[in-house]
């Protein structure tokens, strides 16, 4: 991921690494002279009362061994508070959303008089989004030019350019909508991707360059290696054309029929390239299980385990465009998302106009061995249809969006949405335990 826009984000994180570093270090200082002054005034106590004499001898021996106790208590004392203070843990947040899906409703909510701009669609979400190390998106569609909309999947370079600007660095590219326009508009696509800032996951121009990036991805942030891996149950029940077999990383041998047997010879072929490059922790993406269905389908459970056995850390899962549950182990670290519903799309179908923004706390410990996910949390979003606000269709925090109508906001929702927006945020809290 070698382009300006990122090395920006990441020097300006790593400045304000040192800064918050710097800051400890002072209060370190501070603490070490307090504790010396304390240390000198217990020994001006001992020499004063020393040169002023005691009316008994034994009393001024207790008083001379209660105040080196407590020279000794006010030494331990700085210490513990000098060890809390020196802590070399390094932690990073990866934040990621579910689909955004390329249709007519998208392409219009970005329809200006003058081209195409996006901004809007993501500015309630953009310092959610921005305030991580890294963003991840699944986009379900093409940057590969007109026609637009819904039949070709294809969007404006201007989707891409408001998605870097409100903060997403990867994109899963690895999905049904992978080959929509054929290998030409897969290859248009990952280099507009590129051309916006953005890092495509799981899909590839050709074998050739599948064969240099080996199928996965690493990033380093704060010095902490994570490795992605993007893989799609299919490409919309097409086949791959000869020779292009491994431009898209797919889950199943029978991608474009029944999806029944697992792929456990390619993924565990690139999984164990991953571990090859020894990463702190590994993500994979996976676009699997069924459209507008909570089930799960029992090869879903052998791609875990597979996964899971084989190094990876946590699986962020897409494509049934409803919120799943998130299963988290807190002792291994351990985190597996099935679905993060839509992030952006039409929202027509019930339980497809609500998802999250998940947030992954992860922790490398002081030594440096041991990486996982430590906490996460979720934000709750709504996609905001025209008629339901100013409209102007675009993603918007669900709590913020009903505190607004709550104080009466000018721009604020409509009844029908804040009444919506209630009953989404209770089924999202039904689905996902701690939220």
């Amino acid at each position: 991921m070698e382009n300006e826009e990122l090395n920006w984000r990441r020097q300006e994180r790593e400045r304000r690494r040192q800064q918050r570093l710097e800051e400890d270090r002072k209060l370190k200082m501070k603490l070490l002279i307090a504790a010396a002054v304390l240390i000198v005034s217990a020994v001006v106590i001992v020499l004063l009362a020393n040169a002023f004499g005691k009316k008994d001898h034994k009393n001024t021996e207790k008083e001379t061994e209660t105040t080196s106790a407590a020279e000794k208590a006010t030494e331990e004392t700085t210490e513990k508070k000098i060890v809390g203070v020196k802590d070399e843990s390094t932690v990073i947040h990866i934040k990621a959303v579910g689909d955004l899906n390329v249709t007519d409703s998208v392409i219009l909510a970005g329809a200006r008089s003058t081209g195409y701009d996006f901004t809007d669609c993501f500015m309630d979400v953009a310092p959610i989004l921005s305030d991580a190390d890294l963003t991840v998106v699944n986009l379900e569609g093409n940057l590969c030019g007109e026609p637009y909309g819904t039949k070709t999947t294809s969007a404006p370079i201007e989707l891409a350019y408001a998605l870097r600007s409100a903060g997403v660095d990867l994109v899963q590219m690895a999905n049904s909508c992978s080959v929509n326009n054929g290998m030409s508009g897969l290859r248009s696509t990952l280099s507009a991707l590129r051309n916006a800032g953005l890092e495509p996951l799981g899909a590839y121009a050709d074998e050739d360059e599948f064969d240099e990036m080996q199928g996965y991805t690493i990033c380093e942030v704060n010095g902490v290696k994570v490795a992605f891996v993007a893989f799609t149950k299919g490409v919309g029940s097409r086949g791959l054309p000869v020779g292009s077999e491994m431009c898209v990383n797919l889950l199943y041998e029978d991608y474009s029929t029944t999806y029944e047997t697992v792929d456990k010879a390619r993924i565990k072929s690139i999984l164990k390239k991953v571990k090859g490059e020894k990463p702190d922790i590994t993500i994979a993406l996976l676009h699997w299980g069924s459209e507008y269905n909570d089930d799960h389908a029992s090869t879903q459970e052998t791609i875990v385990k597979l996964m899971t056995d084989n190094g990876v850390d946590v699986i962020l899962g897409t494509h049934p465009h409803l919120v799943q549950q998130i299963e988290y182990d807190a002792e291994t670290g351990q985190l597996i998302a099935y679905s993060l519903g839509d992030f952006f799309g039409d929202g027509s179908r019930s339980g497809s106009n609500y998802s999250v923004i998940l947030d992954l706390e992860i922790t490398r410990d002081e030594s440096g061995k041991k990486t996982r996910v430590t906490n996460y949390t979720v934000t709750p979003i709504y996609t905001l249809k025209e008629e339901q606000c100013d409209g102007q269709r675009r993603v918007v925090r669900i709590r913020e969006a009903m505190l607004a109508y709550d104080n009466n906001f000018v721009d604020k929702i409509t009844k029908d949405a804040y009444d919506d927006m209630d009953y989404s945020l209770k089924r999202i809290k039904a689905r996902i335990k701690g939220e």
